[in-house]
């Protein structure tokens, strides 16, 4: 995904109930959520600046060690389009695979998908975008040939049983269309659905989504994809991320997780933008 960053580690929060986002009742929210930790792929692709290799398996560690169940760990993608992204295959061979944690990767066409498969990858997540601007900007194509690169992708990793996510882009608004129809989100989740992804993760990708309108488009997209189905990946561009993620966490160690993040922020000679972040430093 083409991404607009504050922050990283980034995280994507799967749903888990209906009732979560038709109701502002803190009894109604989910027990349980999955989190889908996307720091060391959507955190990282876009910084000018090459991460080595070994920082980044240091980084995708840490976040194991903190107990997320998925950590997104790089992207199979051209080193020509993506230079941070080059040492995919290093990245993927040398993470510590963690029992119970799956570590899936970007794969954007065929060939990436190939390359990952062959590096050792058990599942990966490809994309969509709402808007055909948006794709013919980003990947140099309409959106129904974006499907056809997708299709040929979903056959291959059901003839090497590997699990495949689906992710759309600028469900909430496109940096040239601006606010997208949730009619339109909805459509394009249902054909991703039925490819065979078997969980669509939702992206305010320029974060400019509000919870109100984020209801409209979840409503529109259970209409046609199972809510067990769907994730949703919120941009915090301005300050709305946590209002438009409804989530529980469980079974994440914090501390570890502030350290992850400490970790990555002094590589990358940056201050952190997390709130927990910078109240736990002045205790």
């Amino acid at each position: 995904m083409a991404t607009v960053r504050k922050a990283v580690p980034r995280r994507l929060v799967r749903l888990a109930s209906l009732r979560a986002v038709s109701t502002s009742s803190a009894d109604t929210f989910p027990k349980q959520v999955k989190i889908v930790e996307v720091g060391p792929r959507d955190g990282l692709q876009n910084e000018k600046s090459i991460v080595p290799t070994a920082v980044k398996i240091r980084l995708i560690d840490m976040l194991s060690e903190a107990g997320l169940p998925v950590v997104e760990a790089t992207s199979f993608v051209s080193p020509k389009w993506v230079p941070q992204m080059a040492d995919h295959t290093e990245v993927l061979k040398g993470i510590q695979k963690f029992p119970g944690i799956n570590y899936p990767v970007l794969t954007p066409n065929l060939k990436g998908f190939e390359a990952a498969v062959a590096a050792g990858a058990k599942e990966v997540s490809v994309f969509v975008a709402v808007s055909e601007l948006f794709t013919k900007k980003n990947i140099n194509c309409s959106i129904d040939e974006s499907f056809q690169r997708l299709d040929m992708i979903v056959k291959a990793a059901r003839a090497t049983n590997t699990a495949v996510r689906g992710y759309v882009s600028c469900v909430l608004g496109c940096p040239y269309e601006g606010k997208m129809s949730p009619a339109k989100v909805a459509e394009v989740s249902k054909k991703l659905y039925s490819m065979g992804c078997y969980e669509i993760s939702l992206g305010d990708t320029i974060g400019v989504g509000t919870p109100g309108i984020m209801k409209d488009m979840l409503s529109a997209v259970m209409q046609e994809v199972p809510v067990s189905a769907l994730a949703v990946h919120c941009h915090d561009t301005y300050g709305q991320a946590l209002a438009n993620t409804l989530m529980a966490l469980q079974g994440v160690n914090l501390q570890k997780l502030l350290e992850a993040g400490h970790f990555i922020c002094q590589v990358l000679n940056r201050k952190t933008s997390s709130k927990v972040a910078q109240a736990c430093s002045k205790l």
